[in-house]
């Protein structure tokens, strides 16, 4: 990915720096209200590059630096419509694909996500009147991700800020703290510049200030990153669909052939000679729509293609039930000659996209929910599967955003990360390229590869460094082979799971209200 070779001497670094240097100084005067809401809009515009297609993760620094000031001073009202603007103008490019679903769901998702950016925002001005308040406020960032990405319907974690920084200086922090930990970094260096741009005139704190947000970053590329372990050949097989957008829906059929077709000019390809012959072979999510367990056609064609390549598959599929107006998003080990194994059964299907909450209540007002016509049911089991020589921890599609459900896998022994996914509905909008970003911080948080197999794009080899060994096209047709390592040491990060986000966040919390309370005080005593 492009992150790699954005440097912070760039020049949309630079300008976004000077920019935030002189709103410093004019915020040691009245700003009026209207400039203040610019700069609101300004700097969530500015966040938004950091993210990929953009990947320019030096922009996040300033912009977070430049929301603090902003705030400073405010009423907590006040800076809560500071921060729901700054947040509203970077969710809406970030979740741009959420238009395909429809402009509607797009704006709605937008506001929630903006929501809890603004109640955090509004305690911004009452920790700014504590000691260290640059360390406040980046545990206040902790705070509103964990939020995020727990409530609704078991929250939406897209947009944190350290799926911003996968390619960044503050990447390694993932190996000790997970996301969290990178997201706290990132925040504590954007408010260790706006201190040193508030205190711009006071040379010592200033030039303190700045040096401690560069060290931030350059302690995290000290960290020492797991290395060894045995290897194995893997192929991931990305078959593609009929057409982009919702429409593949209806090209189940197509789409199970396709990958049966690429699966079997592999084991042809091995056959001949021209490509090794791979240990395990991983297909999408999706890969076939139609249930095997019914329909005797699509069971014969998966195992045809199984024994042709002749090694364990393991296959995305939509099985029906339980009951007629449910299925179930399954990973299903294919062996060849004895047919399906173990199973994995999606445990976060998507709300409004997998199943419908209050569907009794909205169906009638809502006329698209009829494209979803039955729920699908979660999984209560981590994904963890013995697949040929590999035990390997699958998750599918979104559930790579989310922290619990990667970690169970590996706690439960899995030695590679496979991420079953179907972004045919988003190519071409940016979202394939989000949540690549997430398997790579997920390598570098649990020391383990991460294969990333979709039906359309883009599937990806990812080291557990980080680094995207390969990794194909959107809308095309291939097939990766690559060899990755088997690891089963576990990272601090595995080992102490979500305990440093919950201290940082409690930190905020209680640094807020201490704050409110000094505050009340105060203004009781005069």
């Amino acid at each position: 990915m492009r992150a790699c070779t954005v440097a912070v001497g760039t020049r949309p670094a630079r300008e976004a720096l000077h920019t935030v240097s002189t709103a410093a100084s004019g915020l040691r005067a009245p700003w009026p209200w209207w400039a203040r809401v610019l700069g609101a809009a300004a700097s969530g515009l500015l966040a938004t590059l950091a993210f990929p297609p953009y990947d320019a993760w030096p922009l996040a620094i300033p912009a977070i630096a430049w929301l603090a000031l902003l705030c400073r001073g405010q009423r907590p009202r006040r800076a809560a419509v500071l921060g729901l603007v700054h947040s509203t103008t970077t969710f809406l490019p970030l979740l741009a694909w959420m238009q395909v679903i429809g402009v509607d769901a797009w704006i709605a998702l937008t506001l929630l996500e903006a929501a809890f950016v603004a109640a955090m925002a509004a305690l911004f001005p009452a920790v700014s009147r504590l000691p260290l308040w640059p360390l406040w406020t980046a545990c206040l960032w902790v705070a509103q991700e964990l939020g995020r990405a727990t409530i609704p319907f078991g929250g939406f974690p897209w947009g944190r800020l350290a799926f911003g920084q996968t390619g960044s200086p503050f990447t390694p922090y993932a190996a000790w703290g997970g996301a969290p930990l990178v997201t706290f970094a990132a925040a504590l260096s954007g408010g260790l510049l706006a201190l040193a741009l508030l205190r711009w005139r006071g040379r010592a704190v200033a030039l303190g200030a700045l040096l401690a947000a560069v060290a931030v970053p350059l302690l995290g590329l000290a960290i020492q990153r797991p290395a060894g372990g045995p290897t194995i050949t893997v192929a991931l097989v990305q078959g593609g669909v009929a057409e982009a957008g919702l429409g593949f829906l209806g090209e189940r059929q197509q789409v199970l052939r396709n990958h049966v077709a690429a699966t079997e000019k592999l084991a042809a390809d091995i056959a001949a000679g021209r490509v090794p012959s791979p240990d395990i072979v991983i297909w999408p999510e999706n890969a076939s729509d139609i249930d095997p367990f019914i329909n005797p056609d699509a069971y014969n064609l998966i195992q045809r293609a199984v024994d042709a390549v002749g090694v364990p598959v393991l296959v995305g599929a939509v099985l029906q039930g339980p009951g007629a107006d449910h299925v179930t998003n399954t990973g299903i080990v294919w062996l060849p000659h004895t047919g399906p194994g173990q199973r994995y059964v999606k445990r976060h299907p998507v709300p409004f996209g997998e199943y419908i909450p209050f569907r009794d209540q909205l169906s009638g007002l809502i006329s698209r929910l009829d494209q979803i016509p039955r729920d699908f049911v979660a999984g209560s089991r981590p994904g963890v599967l013995d697949l040929g020589p590999a035990r390997v921890g699958d998750v599918i599609c979104f559930e790579i955003a989310y922290d619990a459900i990667v970690r169970d896998v590996v706690d439960g022994g899995a030695q590679v990360l496979v991420v079953q996914t179907n972004n045919a509905t988003y190519n071409g909008t940016g979202q394939p390229q989000q949540q690549l970003a997430m398997s790579r911080l997920r390598a570098i948080e649990h020391g383990r590869a991460v294969l990333v197999a979709a039906t359309s794009g883009i599937s990806a080899v990812v080291m557990p460094d980080g680094h995207v060994q390969a990794r194909t096209g959107e809308l095309t047709t291939k097939t990766l082979i690559a060899r990755v390592p088997l690891r089963t040491s576990r990272t601090l990060a595995s080992r102490v799971g979500a305990v440093p986000e919950w201290v940082l966040a409690a930190l905020g919390v209680a640094a807020a209200a201490a704050a409110t309370v000094a505050a009340r005080r105060e203004r009781s005593a005069s």
